[in-house]
């Protein structure tokens, strides 16, 4: 009986956790093995101790997260002809593994070894950032950068702390995801959010590429108009209300602004003479047919 009873109150907390997508991923056609890992809350030792050691505040739903779970992993996969194709990946690192992006250098590492911190100029990543984007984190000791989950390879999402200042613990932080060309997009500013966002995208392979300019890749949007096709209809007006921004875009005006257009006048002269030609033939058709009567 106690057994029973503890089973129910881990799914409920399950069903929480989830938000209930473990059914809805259940009942969609194609969809097999889905796992949801089960992980003890995170002692709050284990929180402080993190704070300290890296000088920063964790954000308050992060912090609630992780004491009543430690870390998240929901996989599933679907079923092709016989076989089962791993597919969708739900992940938020343990406390343990929140890692720094960047690791200190090692005394054993050559001296003058590149880092991530030469990729890191004024150019591209400026404090001020644009009217509509907000600036970009650095990869320098401005930016205090942390690892919550590798996206399967196809870039990272990570809790950033910007405008950093040695020795001085850092409060505000927002998720941004770092593509594989070591470019940063801002996903959200609030972990509950992102949270959210993960499991409304169910984990599909590059969802996170749909919150930047050139978008997921061609494999990534079939498997998502397959199982999410109400956001991936509407996945491309996020980042341009007004159409298709990650879409081939054909201008005439300047594709085709070498091609000499025809003057309108000398078509319809051409048009007139055609027609006066044939007005005459046919009235000496008319003339000809006469004689003969």
């Amino acid at each position: 009986m106690e057994e029973t009873k503890e089973s129910l109150i881990f799914k409920g907390v399950a069903e929480r956790l989830t938000l209930g997508i473990t059914r809805i991923l259940e009942n969609m056609p194609g969809v097999v093995d889905v796992r949801f890992v089960e992980r003890e809350p995170a002692e709050k030792r284990s929180l402080l101790s993190w704070e300290q050691k890296n000088t920063c505040i964790l954000p308050e739903d992060l912090r609630d997260f992780y004491l009543t779970t430690d870390g998240f992993t929901l996989t599933w996969s679907v079923k092709l002809d016989s076989e089962c194709v791993p597919l969708g990946l739900m992940m938020i690192n343990r406390v343990a593994r929140l890692c720094p992006l960047l690791q200190p250098v090692s005394l054993f590492s050559l001296p003058n070894a590149p880092s991530l911190a030469d990729l890191d100029w004024e150019e591209n990543n400026t404090e001020s950032g644009t009217g509509h984007s907000p600036a970009a984190p650095h990869f320098d000791s401005r930016c205090r950068i942390f690892e919550l989950d590798s996206c399967g390879g196809n870039g990272k999402v990570c809790l950033v702390y910007k405008n950093c200042t040695p020795g001085v613990v850092a409060q505000q932080s927002e998720i941004w995801f770092l593509d594989r060309s070591l470019c940063w997009h801002l996903l959200t500013a609030t972990f509950t959010s992102y949270y959210r966002l993960m499991i409304t995208y169910l984990g599909l392979p590059e969802w996170q590429y749909a919150f930047t300019p050139y978008g997921p890749s061609p494999q990534a949007k079939q498997w998502a108009s397959l199982y999410q096709p109400l956001i991936f209809s509407s996945e491309l007006s996020l980042a341009d209300p007004a159409g298709d921004s990650h879409l081939n875009k054909l201008d005439p005006t300047k594709a085709f602004k070498g091609k000499a257009k025809i003057p309108i006048p000398k078509k319809k002269q051409s048009t007139q003479c055609s027609l006066g030609s044939t007005a005459k033939s046919q009235g000496s058709t008319g003339r000809h047919s006469g004689g003969k009567r």
